[in-house]
């Protein structure tokens, strides 16, 4: 068996505000009807966080569960808890239209962190048609959106901290626009 590692190792860029790959991240995605009870139920058993509502990502831990679209939830919880949880999550949802899927190995998390005030908003901001004013995009959010050319989700973890998420193929472009961003001198003051 091969030992499983992260897209980029690792990788950090600091400047404005500071770019990190975050390693290994279990991530699983769950399909099926929100408003079912077996779902919900399953997701806070199982996963041992609460359901997110409509553009939301509910944390415990190092667990969370964001909304992705009406249908679907993505669970992001340690590495190696991945293939368990979809076990028991696909048993706690046989005979009921669903589907959950381990998909780690497919995408590449980073963190985009201010060193400054609102210096990490900047960055998105700069990349994605996304209003990343503190008044609408607070702590806790969660969406799916372009970053220049790449698909990506992401969500604020703290004041000016946020956490995304991109395919692992595009995971170097990703890391690169995301550095270039936050280049020093770079900065426009919008936040």
């Amino acid at each position: 068996m091969s030992n499983a590692v992260s897209a980029l190792q690792g990788v950090s860029s600091a400047g404005f505000a500071t770019v990190t790959e975050a390693g290994l991240r279990g991530m699983i995605t769950l399909r099926g009807d929100h408003n079912a009870a077996s779902l919900r139920q399953a997701v806070t058993d199982i996963v041992g966080v609460d359901m997110p509502e409509v553009r939301r990502c509910t944390r415990a831990g190092e667990r969370a569960a964001a909304w992705m679209s009406p249908d679907e939830l993505l669970i992001m919880l340690p590495y190696a808890d991945a293939p368990d949880v979809v076990a028991r999550l696909s048993a706690a949802l046989e005979g009921m239209h669903g589907l959950a899927v381990n998909m780690s190995d497919a995408r590449a998390v980073f963190m985009v962190e201010g060193t400054a005030e609102g210096t990490a908003r900047e960055v998105l901001a700069k990349l994605a048609p996304v209003d990343m004013s503190r008044a609408a995009f607070t702590q806790g959010m969660f969406r799916r959106t372009r970053l220049a050319q790449a698909a990506v989700a992401f969500g604020a973890v703290g004041d000016d901290a946020f956490e995304l998420i991109c395919f692992r193929s595009e995971a170097q472009y990703v890391f690169d626009l995301l550095s270039m961003s936050a280049k020093s001198g770079s900065q426009v003051g919008v936040f």
